[in-house]
């Protein structure tokens, strides 16, 4: 019977020491029945109490008699036969389960910021603390993390090793999700004309990309701002939350076009009544090119003085050192086109016209005296008073001299005497003659070569475009092949031997030019004109001739 009794009592202890052996390390609930100085007395159902030290409840929660907690057992008794419990470990416990399930069903979990360290951010996940890298923490990159320090947020567990206690997260990811949903219902939906809320993500030379909620659109920047926007950072910021329109939208490529002026009233629409043609308007300038520089006559409407309309000078100019970014000035509308967004601009308008001027003080047929500024193939450029230029055609240089020949005794420096001969002031331009100062040597010569006179000539030169022929008093001159003949048969120039005298006709002749034509064409013709006529006035004397007789007959029959 005693053997029997110490079997059974040997197999309740046994059973008694595997209860508690296998309490130790779980969570359970218990009821706080006393605080007793620096512990909290715990009733957790066993035959004793437990106890927790205080300072686990001071750092997270206030605790009263009577909560209700979740505890962990550390030990089933200790020396003094208390029970171990902890409620931080619990709760570290609970949080690592949420954490697995977290991790495996791939569900955010909350968590709250708590400070920056390197790399990235630490973040308590309710007990257990995670590493939040710095990729990880937007879908853009954000410049002070700090910013973030206490925040609550969602997070995705990417990595878990609950032996090393490393737990990595990612808000990214989160967003992430959040984003694509917020995309594809965006894009269902998107239309040309819609009026969207977004943030600048990214700044280039060309525009700005502005994050819809999951999708991306294109800012140029062009389409910032009515004004001319040099560069996009000049307007917007990164981070920025600004209100765009869908200018274009292609649903293959989902490529999105933006635009924030189209949001305010175009300028241009009531340009008509802001300028008019001829108005002198003050601008500023805002961009200097190698062409000509833009000036804002009002918000958002520019205009463009041509390097040619900023000064009347025909020297060549450079508009940066005319102009000045920033400057005012004040300019003429030369022309508008509101449908084109153009409006020509002049800066030399607004100043006194020299070449008016000129013409008021040097009017045709005054002589004066200028310097050569430039040699070219069509002639001389010659600086004139009031700083502006005149020119002298090569064929104004020398009554004797042919224009290529006449051009070589001229250098840049050189100073001439020269005499007015042409001014178009709308033009800018002022003809000059040199050889206009002597009389022209061969004005006698063409004296007695009025058109329709016949002359006789001796043929000098037979070409394959015609002949040469030279007049008695020496003048030469080309009759073209067509004008060799009235027949084409008879057009060939070689019918005729140098030496051979002929007669021609003059059509045109210009002592200025030393020009005169001569057609043999027009000689026949004139011959052949006369021959009609006579034959037709000899033709009608013989018919009156024999009506007379006729009539003579008549009478006397009767």
């Amino acid at each position: 019977m005693n053997k029997d009794f110490n079997i059974d009592f040997e197999k309740l202890l046994e059973d008694s020491f595997s209860k508690q052996r296998a309490l130790e390390g779980s969570v359970i609930k218990g009821t706080v029945v006393d605080i007793q100085g620096d512990m909290v007395v715990v009733d957790v159902g066993l035959k004793s109490e437990g106890r927790i030290p205080l300072k686990e409840f001071v750092r997270q929660e206030a605790i009263n008699i009577g909560d209700v907690i979740d505890v962990y057992i550390e030990r089933y008794e200790d020396r003094q036969g208390d029970i171990l419990l902890s409620h931080e470990k619990a709760k570290q416990e609970s949080t690592w389960q949420n954490l697995h399930a977290s991790f495996e069903k791939k569900v955010p979990i909350e968590g709250t910021i708590i400070n920056q360290v390197k790399g990235g951010l630490m973040v308590d996940l309710g007990g257990a603390m995670a590493f939040l890298p710095g990729s990880q923490v937007d879908v853009r990159p954000i410049k002070d993390l700090n910013t973030l320090i206490g925040e609550k947020m969602s997070f995705l567990v990417l990595k878990i090793d609950e032996q090393r206690s490393n737990i990595v997260i990612s808000r990214r990811a989160v967003l992430e999700q959040t984003r694509a949903a917020g995309r594809s219902m965006l894009l269902s939906t998107l239309e040309q004309g819609q009026k969207l809320e977004g943030v600048v993500k990214n700044i280039t030379d060309y525009g700005a990309f502005v994050d819809l909620g999951g999708v991306d659109g294109l800012l140029h920047v062009t389409d910032i701002a009515w004004k001319r926007v040099g560069h996009p950072s000049e307007v917007l910021t990164v981070g920025q939350k600004v209100a765009v329109v869908v200018t274009r939208f292609n649903k293959e490529t989902q490529r999105i076009s933006l635009g924030m002026k189209q949001l305010e009233k175009d300028p241009w629409k009531n340009v008509h009544e802001r300028c008019k043609v001829g108005d002198r308007i003050k601008g500023t300038v805002t961009n200097i090119t190698e062409y000509g520089a833009f000036v804002e006559l009002d918000e958002g409407i520019e205009g463009l003085i041509y390097v040619a309309e900023m000064a009347w000078s025909r020297k060549s100019i450079v508009p940066s050192q005319v102009l000045k970014t920033g400057q005012e000035v004040e300019v003429m509308v030369l022309d508008l086109e509101p449908e084109k967004r153009r409006i020509s601009l002049g800066l030399k308008q607004c100043t006194g016209n020299p070449f008016e001027r000129f013409e008021k003080d040097y009017p045709i047929g005054t002589l004066l005296q200028g310097v050569i500024k430039d040699v070219t193939e069509f002639g001389l450029l010659v600086q004139l008073p009031g700083d502006i230029d005149g020119t002298i055609h090569k064929s104004d240089l020398s009554w004797t001299l042919r224009g290529d020949s006449a051009l070589e005794s001229y250098h840049i420096g050189d100073r001439l005497n020269m005499k007015v001969i042409s001014i178009n002031s709308q033009k800018e331009i002022v003809g000059l003659g040199i050889k206009q100062l002597e009389s022209n040597p061969y004005e006698k010569d063409f004296q007695d070569l009025e058109k329709g006179k016949t002359v006789e000539c001796k043929v000098v030169q037979v070409l394959d475009s015609g002949i040469e022929v030279s007049l008695e008093n020496g003048l030469r001159t080309l009759i073209k092949r067509s004008d060799l003949s009235r027949l084409r048969s008879e057009q060939d120039p070689y019918r005729f031997s140098v030496g051979d005298l002929i007669e021609a006709k003059v059509v045109s002749a210009n002592p200025a030019a030393r020009r005169m034509t001569l057609s043999i064409r027009a000689q026949e013709l004139e011959e052949e004109h006369d021959a009609m006529a006579e034959y037709h006035q000899q033709k009608g004397t013989e018919t009156s001739a024999l009506a007379q007789i006729l009539k003579e007959a008549l009478a006397e029959k009767s």
